[in-house]
């Protein structure tokens, strides 16, 4: 196996590659713009190679990443994540120092009438039923919002924009294919409220990878902001929307120790690779990750940097599995792992052919 220090994390290549060009297809066929997501790999040259592959523009979940995407010649960059107003005057300097357009989300009134003058261009966030922010398209506070954007007082009121997040709570493409219709009902049937009451909207913009993987129909729309989808995870398997052969990035782990007789072994990678996070349990088998090639085990506890990996017995551990050896575990979140490293090791045809920065400072 791979002649590098454990814990690692692996970037398939060919694998990558092949849902960059998929997703770019999906979004062809159904008649809307690609934003990727860029959280998910904080990467220079997958941000490049999404672009390559048909990208409008990029989506960034910090002013970090802005910075970073933006410097690197990444001219549209939208920054989705409720801006307040201690962050304008660093977009603005950002937009004016590298002449990138980037665009900002506001869901607050204060705020909208805060960016008034910045020169910005600005989405209104809009709740789609993930609930976690954005306006309630039904209420009065909504329309306010509105208003106050399509004033356009110093600003350019780009439209609406959602984050189908729920679609990750599915158990399969069907039920992610129903959250996928809701989110574009809501947001054209907000936009012609919109526009009813004179408020034109220019662009819709939605987006998860599990609710665009499974959409049938996407008429209303404008772009998309699918993130996961160039690396999946253990998650997307588990809700149906891609295969294991799918997931593009893994950690390299090595067992450091492993007492006789016991059903269970420890390996260098712990919270601090994996992350926490426990996955979808309502869909599979409570675990921290998958070991590829060995579905018999459990990623079963993660400890700071301790991953406890447990067989059924002791049995089945009989001889496998001794302190050097090497493993990959599948991540639950890969976004949430690709954050604890500081780089890739890109891996095509079986060997390492280069090594990628991450970008994750705060």
């Amino acid at each position: 196996m791979y002649e590098i220090e454990t814990p690692a994390l692996l970037l398939h290549l060919d694998v990558v590659e092949r849902n960059v060009r998929s997703m770019a297809d999906r979004a062809r066929r159904l008649g809307v713009a690609l934003r990727p997501h860029a959280k998910t790999h904080k990467c220079v040259q997958l941000g490049r190679l999404q672009l390559e592959h048909g990208a409008g523009g990029l989506t960034v979940a910090t002013l970090v990443e802005a910075e970073v995407f933006a410097r690197a010649g990444v001219r549209d960059v939208t920054w989705a994540f409720p801006i307040d107003p201690g962050h304008v005057a660093h977009v603005r300097r950002l937009a004016l120092e590298t002449g990138a357009t980037v665009r900002v989300v506001v869901d607050d009134l204060a705020t909208a009438q805060a960016l008034a003058g910045s020169g910005l261009h600005v989405w209104l966030k809009v709740d789609c039923g993930y609930h976690r922010a954005g306006v309630d398209p039904s209420g009065a506070y909504a329309l306010a919002v509105a208003r106050e954007l399509a004033r356009e007082q110093g600003l350019t009121f780009d439209g609406l924009l959602s984050h189908s997040g729920h679609a990750y709570r599915t158990r399969n493409k069907p039920e992610a294919a129903q959250v996928a219709e809701q989110e574009r009902r809501v947001m054209v049937e907000f936009a012609e409220r919109l526009r009813r009451e004179g408020i034109p909207v220019r662009e819709i913009s939605v987006g998860s990878t599990p609710a665009m993987a499974a959409a049938e129909r996407l008429e209303g729309v404008t772009e998309a902001r699918p993130g996961n989808y160039v690396f999946h995870d253990r998650t997307m398997v588990l809700i149906g929307c891609c295969a294991p052969e799918d997931v593009g990035v893994s950690v390299l782990a090595s067992v450091v120790s492993h007492q006789p007789g016991a059903a269970h072994f420890i390996v260098n990678a712990g919270a601090l690779e994996l992350s926490k996070d426990t996955g979808p349990a309502h869909v599979g088998p409570a675990a921290m990750g998958a070991v590829r090639g060995a579905p018999e085990l459990t990623v079963a506890t993660l400890s700071q940097e301790h991953g406890l990996i447990r067989a059924e017995s002791a049995a089945v551990l009989d001889g496998r599995f001794k302190v050097g050896e090497r493993l990959e575990i599948m991540p639950n979140h890969s976004c949430l792992t690709v954050a604890h490293f500081d780089q890739y090791h890109v891996v095509r045809d079986g060997r390492v052919v280069d090594r990628w920065k991450i970008e994750r400072g705060r």
